[in-house]
């Protein structure tokens, strides 16, 4: 069963206790000092202090003599010195002596900050799965809600196909929100809105021929899917099984309808454990499929997917800079000196929109944190490595 909640611990990386920060960049305008508050997280504080806040690990550290390594709390001081002219964060509780600082966060310490804010990503490390094709096809189904009604709630009954269960057993309902396919080429992963939203549209009036027209838009049914995106909405007790089994509703985020899939109550087994890190190469192509504004682009704490998992080597903790590619803008001046043709086109250079973190990994598909930046981090967005801003 998923734990109701899964703090992410973010761990020193030691090599014989002490990690060198040879290219740890110190802010130039960083306090002496910094007193922890409530609502404060990890990367906020490691930002007061650091120009690139995903290299924190480098200079916060795990005390080897200490089995249980501190927690961060509302009150404590972190304060920046050099050792031998290396920048290290410590921390001092309450006139307690100095020790070495580790962000670590435990179930158990629900006082201490977090990493990064907990409730903004926990639907999506809880209630979201990423099936394959082959997962997805053999699922059971919702055929209808008792008494044929539309939407069925906590206590209703519902009634669910292709389900080999016992009596007493329970289930995720999930519903498809997101196709991942294959499209174009070279083909390329895309974001693909489920089969409702496909329709035809119906014929429309042509004013100037005076007929109806038949308009048909691009065609995004996905031709080679490679992931569905179930998000879970309710959970069920099987009280009747059978070729169509009779499901009790015990637990609901919003309604069940018939359509909805069933999928087993398992822990995914997804990290609570990972450091901010980057990759060694980062994959061609690697971008934004989406985000959870849309169109409109997100600010800090908000989430987006990308196109790629632990097939192409994303790891939770990855952080990638994300850019805008430039416009195509027509060249107006070159063509005087007999350089360029007037109507020459180039490619203004890409800009950056912000940072993001991994959190949550499937085959082909991860998901992403915002946690700062200069604007709105934007579908098809690229992503390169975290030191790049320019």
């Amino acid at each position: 069963m998923i734990r109701r909640l899964i703090y992410l611990t973010f761990a020193a990386i030691m090599l014989t206790g002490v990690v060198i920060a040879q290219d740890v960049a110190v802010r130039s305008d960083h306090p002496d000092e910094y007193v922890v508050v409530k609502g404060d997280t990890l990367w906020d504080i490691s930002g007061r202090f650091l120009d690139k806040p995903w290299q924190w690990p480098s200079i916060w550290h795990a005390n080897p003599q200490i089995e249980n390594p501190h927690l961060i709390y509302p009150g404590d001081v972190i304060s920046l010195v050099y050792v031998d002219g290396v920048p290290q964060l410590r921390l001092r509780r309450g006139g307690a002596d100095t020790v070495r600082l580790s962000p670590s966060i435990r179930v158990t310490d629900r006082d201490a900050i977090q990493a990064i804010p907990f409730s903004a990503i926990e639907p999506f490390v809880r209630d979201i799965r990423v099936l394959s094709p082959s997962e997805f096809e053999a699922l059971p189904y919702i055929v209808t809600n008792d008494d044929q009604h539309l939407n069925a709630t906590y206590g209703d009954k519902t009634f669910g196909r292709g389900l080999n269960a016992e009596v007493g057993q329970e289930f995720v309902i999930a519903r498809l929100n997101s196709i991942y396919d294959l499209f174009g080429k070279p083909p390329e992963i895309r974001r693909v809105e489920p089969k409702e939203h496909w329709k035809q549209v119906p014929n429309v009036w042509n004013r100037n021929q005076e007929i109806f027209n038949t308009v048909e838009p691009w065609d995004r049914r996905p031709k080679d899917p490679i992931g569905y995106e179930l998000v879970e909405t309710s959970r069920v007790r099987v009280v009747k099984a059978g070729e169509i089994s009779v499901l009790e509703i015990i637990r609901d985020r919003t309604e069940v309808k018939p359509g909805d899939y069933i999928l087993p109550v398992s822990d995914m087994g997804y990290e609570n454990t990972f450091y901010p890190s980057a990759m060694e190469t980062i994959p061609e192509g690697l971008r934004v499929l989406a985000t959870s504004a849309q169109r409109a682009g997100v600010g800090p704490f908000q989430i987006v997917s990308i196109n790629a998992g632990t097939k192409q080597g994303v790891k939770p903790g990855n952080v990638f800079s994300a850019f805008r590619e430039g416009q195509m803008v027509k060249d107006r001046t070159g063509y005087r000196w007999g350089s360029f043709s007037k109507e020459a086109e180039v490619r203004l250079p890409a800009e950056y929109d912000g940072t993001l973190m991994i959190f949550r990994t499937f085959d082909d598909i991860s998901y992403g944190m915002v946690l700062g930046g200069d604007r709105a981090v934007m579908e098809y967005d690229m992503l390169r490595h975290p030191d790049e801003r320019l």
